[in-house]
């Protein structure tokens, strides 16, 4: 197999690759901007194909990626100007489901291998579900390989129809600097009294304001925090279409939680916290998981998707759906100072587990050359 640091195996010329990204969690976008970083580095030509919004929020060409703006969408012109930007790739990689159906609509008619990662599943309910898994059927089918970020979605991979389903080496950057040590701390009481939690524990979850991500069961578990005292702050970072719905219930019921609405600030929020919280139904290697870990911040997580895989014995989880459950060990936490620290040394060893961004790199590397190493390069 050729070195991953060989740009030119053969005196070939640099392997083409094509990224395709949707609208593009904050999961997939860190990983294509680390991997497109690592690949360009070396040797490796690489164009990421997403929305404007995610190479401004992203940077992919700071990372020496080409970036060809390509709407969330399957309507002809977009799946026009995905197919324009694949003609001379020597390999496509599709990131998510949506991103990987309008990559396999682009590359239909053609030869070009396409690798597919799959970073989480889609959640949806009623005809959109079936929809959604017809979906999942096409693109696992079509996929030369299909990257699973957990064992459980390399397991639907291959009851889909996968020919070739792997587990994924996928890394999410640790903190930044800011977001740690002395800087961190100096800057904690301001983002604290900030969110109006000066005097008062801090319970941060993040992720976009949809049904699978549990925050109704928050909003129920959050009852038993109002007899606290004092009452902790419960803060969600994101937006989404439930936004009306769990300011109603938050207004009505009188719960200690606030909506920031999307934030670029997670570090700092999470640097400020005193627990984490991951109430949702199924995630693969969840960025919050990850960051909390790495921030040293103990985190209360659903035993569902990925989760144990992903921290083992270095989070509290219950059970998806149970307040009960989850309010109980939240209180636990804020009153056990001891087990607290215990988890955020259980939680920097289960981090120096995690893939470095080189290993991902030289992973998905390891797969573009086992695909392409056979085929000429076009100059």
């Amino acid at each position: 197999m050729t070195p991953a640091s060989s740009p030119s195996p053969h005196g070939q010329p640099p392997l083409r690759t094509v990224q395709v990204l949707g609208g593009g969690n904050a999961g997939s976008s860190a990983h294509v901007r680390s991997l497109a970083a690592g690949l360009v580095a070396r040797g490796v030509k690489v164009t990421v194909c997403a929305p404007y919004e995610a190479d401004h929020a992203y940077d992919f060409t700071g990372a020496g990626a080409d970036h060809v703006p390509v709407p969330r969408s399957s309507d002809p012109v977009s799946v026009a100007a995905l197919r324009t930007a694949c003609a001379h790739a020597d390999l496509v990689h599709a990131h998510g489901l949506h991103a990987s159906f309008r990559a396999v609509l682009a590359l239909s008619g053609r030869p070009t291998p396409l690798v597919v990662t799959w970073h989480n599943r889609v959640h949806a309910e009623g005809p959109r579900a079936h929809l959604l898994r017809l979906l999942e059927r096409r693109v696992v089918k079509a996929a030369s390989v299909v990257l699973g970020t957990s064992s459980d979605l390399v397991d639907l991979a291959r009851r889909t129809g996968a020919r070739d389903a792997r587990l994924a080496a996928v890394s999410v950057p640790g903190p930044r600097p800011a977001a740690q040590g002395e800087e961190a701390e100096r800057r904690r009481p301001k983002v604290r009294a900030e969110l109006g939690a000066t005097g008062r524990p801090v319970l941060l979850a993040v992720g976009s304001l949809e049904r699978h991500r549990g925050y109704d069961v928050l909003l129920d578990a959050a009852h038993a925090w109002r007899s606290r005292d004092p009452v902790p702050l419960v803060a969600i970072a994101g937006e989404g279409p439930l936004r009306a719905e769990l300011q109603r219930r938050i207004e009505d019921e009188e719960l200690p939680v606030r909506l920031l609405g999307r934030r670029d600030d997670v570090g700092e929020l999470l640097a400020a916290a005193d627990l984490a919280l991951l109430p949702s139904l199924g995630e693969a290697r969840s960025v919050l998981a990850q960051e909390a870990l790495h921030a040293r911040v103990p985190l209360v997580a659903t035993a569902a998707g990925g989760i144990r895989e992903l921290v083992g014995d270095a989070a509290e989880l219950v059970p998806y759906g149970d307040a009960a459950a989850l309010a109980a060990r939240v209180s636990r936490l804020l009153d056990d100072p001891a087990r607290c620290e215990d988890l955020r040394a259980r939680g920097v060893r289960q981090a120096a587990t995690w893939p470095s961004e080189d290993e991902t790199v030289a992973q998905v590397l390891s797969v573009y050359d086992e695909l392409t190493e056979a085929v000429p390069r076009l100059p």
